[in-house]
């Protein structure tokens, strides 16, 4: 019996990968056709999007959508791996930055950024994952990003060695575009305060249209093991097309439609059948759509 397509959206607990985290789920499944979309680290908890079955199709796409987060913050110190999972390599007291100046450094790393990505990463660099060259000694010099922080609201600041102390911990909502490390932004908050700084908390609370009520854990899972059917995936997730029985069969066997159907050029659009089933994602590409994948037999 195949596994049905679709999504699950899960709470990943702390001290799994998200490669640990697809093994749990095939096992579930019963499928090896499983993925996940946007790697969360050990470390951090929340929403990771995985695809069953036909739905793995989608994750390249979902991976691309913009993140929320509830993140603490270490000022004072600083680890190799600009988290709480490394070694403290920087001490650097924070007892004189202040709420007005740790306001400051957080707005001056909202909007569009170019961020240096952590070390300890998995970019790929000649054909190698960052955090492996890292680890063996030849750590990369990785370039700066482009990326957009469209949010990043500082929500409480605590002294846990009380006033005049060395730290301070700053909780905060971060949202930002695909490829936004929020490890990254710690580090750079640090630093902007003339201090160092990195990550002791992540919990991710929306990827795309997914948000944290949405997820469940893996002990549920295991109890009651359901996906979020592929159509209904891709309507959540993508703009909508319902079109004609002519149409969808031409779709279905890979043609294209009438520039001008697909309203936003580049975006992917979900295409649905007369009688509701997916029939592909597609995209305009100069005045011209084309699938980026089919779903149909």
């Amino acid at each position: 019996m195949t596994a049905p397509s679709g999504l699950v959206i899960v709470d990943k607990p702390a001290g799994m990968t998200s490669h640990d985290v697809v093994g749990r789920i095939r096992r579930l499944a019963g499928t090896r056709k499983v993925g996940h979309a946007g790697t969360l680290d050990p470390m951090a908890t929340g929403v990771l999007v995985v695809g069953v079955e036909k739905a793995t199709r989608l994750l390249g796409h979902l991976t691309l959508a913009d993140k929320e987060y509830q993140a603490t913050i270490r000022l004072g110190q600083g680890t190799d791996t600009d988290d709480a999972e490394g070694t403290v390599t920087v001490l650097a007291s924070a007892a004189s930055v202040t709420d007005q100046a740790i306001a400051a450094g957080v707005a001056a790393l909202t909007g569009p950024i170019e961020q240096v990505p952590p070390g300890i990463s998995a970019i790929k660099v000649g054909g190698q994952r960052a955090y492996k060259l890292t680890r063996d000694g030849q750590a990369p010099e990785l370039a700066a990003r482009p990326v957009t922080v469209h949010e990043f609201t500082v929500t409480a600041i605590r002294r846990p060695d009380g006033p005049g102390g060395d730290l301070i911990d700053v909780d905060a909502t971060v949202v930002g575009s695909s490829g936004t490390y929020v490890r990254a932004l710690a580090r750079d908050l640090g630093q902007g305060l003339g201090t160092a700084g990195h990550l002791t908390a992540l919990r991710r609370t929306r990827s795309g249209p997914y948000r944290i009520e949405a997820a469940r854990t893996l002990d549920e899972l295991a109890d009651e093991f359901t996906v979020t059917p592929l159509a209904a995936a891709a309507a959540a997730a993508f703009p909508r097309l319902d079109l004609t029985a002519p149409d969808a069969a031409r779709v279905a066997h890979g043609g294209r439609l009438p520039a001008g159907m697909l309203s936003a050029a580049d975006e992917p659009a979900a295409v649905f059948g007369p009688d509701g089933s997916l029939i592909a994602l597609m995209r305009t590409e100069g005045g011209q759509t084309r699938p980026l994948a089919v779903f149909v037999p």
